[in-house]
């Protein structure tokens, strides 16, 4: 018999995005579950428009938040999206065949960005896989204040699914800068925790100067055109 499937979604104001991501899940989704940080905007009365349950939690960190959604869920197998993410046909298909036949603790799923409006293919950015379909018996969300992770028990297997998740990230590079800005500051906390607090001119300049040469030439993201500059250059500033 298919597994049942919960599809888990945290969101914050994404009004502009949500109804984009439900519509996609076509039928892989058993149940949808949202986990809304108290929006200011119409991000919840779509998701329930959509057929979702919705649960209200206060924010706490992406990771306290994936596993308290994760949790809530009516079933065991989750996929876990971002409501900036759209799952592609191919995507849909290999996860109805994943529920007719699970074999894994958990699956990876590549993630092909459109960034104001180029669909980017290099620099590092693509295929991005992340693990986003498992059962939550056999792992749970690891990681500090960002940079957050699935992570499967020691011994579980993991698999890979053939299809894309459609990132829509970046509709401007004032968006980006401003992300930037905001995850920036959030690592330096993480680097706190560490107690890496020491930086050297290696940090300042050649780890940026690095970081560019490496996603513009060595990754191919001149061939993304002006969103592959664009990308590596802020890359290479949030570096520094």
């Amino acid at each position: 018999m298919p597994v049942s499937l919960s599809v888990v979604v945290i969101t914050f104001n994404e009004e502009a995005n949500i109804a984009r991501c439900l519509q996609a899940l076509g039928t892989v989704a058993d149940e949808v579950l949202v986990v809304d940080s108290f929006s200011s905007d119409g991000t919840v009365e779509i998701c329930r428009q959509h057929g979702a349950r919705v649960i209200q939690n206060a924010f706490a960190g992406y990771v306290e938040q994936k596993n308290f959604a994760t949790d809530q869920a009516k079933s065991d197998y989750i996929l876990q999206l971002d409501a900036d993410e759209v799952l592609t046909d191919e995507l849909r298909q290999s996860i109805q065949a994943v529920k007719n036949n699970w074999q894994h603790a958990a699956y990876s799923l590549a993630r092909l960005t459109n960034y104001c409006g180029t669909w980017v293919r290099h620099g590092g950015w693509y295929p991005d896989r992340k693990l986003r379909l498992y059962d939550r018996r056999l792992g749970r969300w690891q990681g500090l204040l960002l940079h957050e992770h699935y992570e499967v028990n020691a011994g579980q297997s993991t698999g890979q699914l053939m299809g894309d998740i459609l990132h829509f990230s970046y509709i401007s590079i004032a968006q980006h800068v401003s992300q930037l800005n905001k995850f920036t500051s959030i690592t330096a906390q993480e680097r706190a925790l560490k107690g890496q607090t020491r930086v050297t001119f290696f940090h300042l300049l050649l780890k940026p100067l690095w970081k560019f040469v490496h996603g513009y030439v060595f990754q191919l993201g001149f061939l993304d055109g002006f969103a592959g500059l664009s990308i590596a250059v802020i890359s290479a500033w949030g570096y520094f």
